[in-house]
């Protein structure tokens, strides 16, 4: 599906859905745990309906009773007899759910789609084999089978801190205590930080000493009966990057202000770009100040780099992204599919191995996106479009359905202001 754009300031005000990163954690963990509950959820994405489906398949029972209302009893039993997990193009799905699927000893098919199977899993799968589990990748199906054993483990933390988060959920639920020490920068910690908070809440002891672990086995979740997944930094990024492109402004509520979502730094980010920011108990307010280039590190937050180079294509001056080249294994290439959207529009954006170097300009101009499978570049597009002269013309619009299903209808209604 195409979906053409009108060009123009948007203002006005958005409710997100809930966090995919939470959702997918608090997920995990209720279907690993001791008894039945309810979970509230706003907004179902993709990628979350492939987390539950995975897990259904591995014998918990997740079903919407209602709206954003899922009721999830938890596996009872060792898997039996091969299992196939459905795990679309979710990274997150896969990597959490590799070494709880070790942890039961089951012997599954995680099913791939998209870029997924071409994505790394270096040096996790290193890891679950020499702890018992045997992997094979064969097109886009990827067999595990084995169980994993307690013990000691050992990560770099500048791969990808899903690697870590998918043994912290997994490694209580062995017989034996384990020990993971994680080596090296650590990149992302928040999201690392959401999944200690996740087990935490779960009354799951986790013993940390640095990027030190020690984990005691035979331990199960235990979470409060009711539980609701708060909304996605992630998401809210591009109504809140629009709003630094709107003399009116946007206002962004169902947020957190206490969030462990690394994403919540669009904020400051925002800032340092010459937005004006707003927190308030009702939301987020965010419109234009005096724009201007800055310098932006991508490692804690590489989700946010494709819309934050929209702003930073209508700031003064020049904006460098550096340690960026994480975002070349996502959905996309995004460091060069950003940069091709950005030029597709009349902007000015250079490809850098390691990142991005923009210079700004007074407007955009419309044109033609093509959105790479990609939901993240797609929704920039449409942040794009708030910069530019022209209409503006996404193709394969309907990749939002990966993470915000109804991104299109929250968009269409915000206010439009032409230039």
């Amino acid at each position: 599906m195409n979906m053409t754009i009108r060009p123009g300031q948007r203002s006005g005000a958005v409710r997100v859905p809930a966090s995919k990163s939470q959702a997918h954690r608090l997920l995990i963990c209720t279907a690993l745990g001791e008894r039945e509950l309810c979970l509230s959820c706003d907004g179902i994405s993709k990628d979350i309906a492939a987390t539950m489906a995975c897990l259904n398949a591995l014998g918990a029972e997740i079903r919407e009773t209602a709206p954003g209302q899922l009721r999830v009893r938890p596996i009872r039993e060792r898997p039996k007899g091969l299992r196939r997990l459905p795990c679309g193009e979710s990274g997150s799905t896969l990597r959490f759910l590799l070494p709880v699927a070790g942890a039961l000893g089951a012997e599954a098919d995680f099913l791939l789609e998209g870029r997924l199977p071409q994505r790394p899993l270096a040096p996790l799968d290193g890891e679950l084999r020499r702890q018992g589990m045997e992997l094979r990748l064969e097109g886009a199906v990827l067999h595990v089978s084995g169980q994993l054993q307690s013990g000691a483990y050992r990560l770099p933390g500048n791969v990808s801190s899903q690697y870590i988060s998918g043994l912290l959920m997994a490694l209580p639920l062995l017989k034996g205590d384990s020990a993971l020490s994680v080596t090296g920068k650590v990149e992302s910690a928040g999201y690392i930080a959401m999944t200690e908070a996740a087990l935490a809440l779960s009354e799951i002891e986790l013993n940390k000493q640095d990027w030190n672990y020690t984990i005691p086995g035979g331990q199960r979740p235990r979470l409060p009966e009711e539980l609701r997944v708060e909304g996605d930094w992630s998401n809210a990024a591009f109504f809140l990057c629009m709003g630094a492109l709107s003399e009116k402004g946007v206002t962004v509520s169902g947020l957190s202000a206490a969030s462990l979502q690394g994403d919540r730094a669009v904020l400051d980010i925002l800032r340092t770009l010459g937005a004006q920011v707003r927190e308030t108990p009702e939301g987020v307010f965010v419109r234009r100040g005096a724009l201007r280039g800055c310098l932006i590190d991508a490692a804690p937050i590489p989700d946010l780099i494709p819309v934050l180079s929209v702003v930073a294509a209508a700031a003064k001056g020049e904006t460098r992204i550096v340690n960026a080249g994480r975002l070349r294994l996502k959905e996309s290439d995004r460091l060069e599919s950003t940069a091709r959207l950005l030029k597709s529009l009349g902007g000015q954006a250079e490809e850098l191995p390691e990142g991005l170097l923009i210079r700004g300009r007074e407007a955009l101009e419309g044109g033609t996106v093509d959105a790479c499978g990609d939901h993240r570049i797609a929704m920039s597009a449409a942040a794009a479009a708030c910069a530019g002269r022209g209409e503006v013309t996404v193709l394969g619009s309907e990749c939002v359905q990966k993470s915000y299903p109804r991104f299109w209808e929250d968009y269409e209604r915000l206010e439009v202001r032409a230039r």
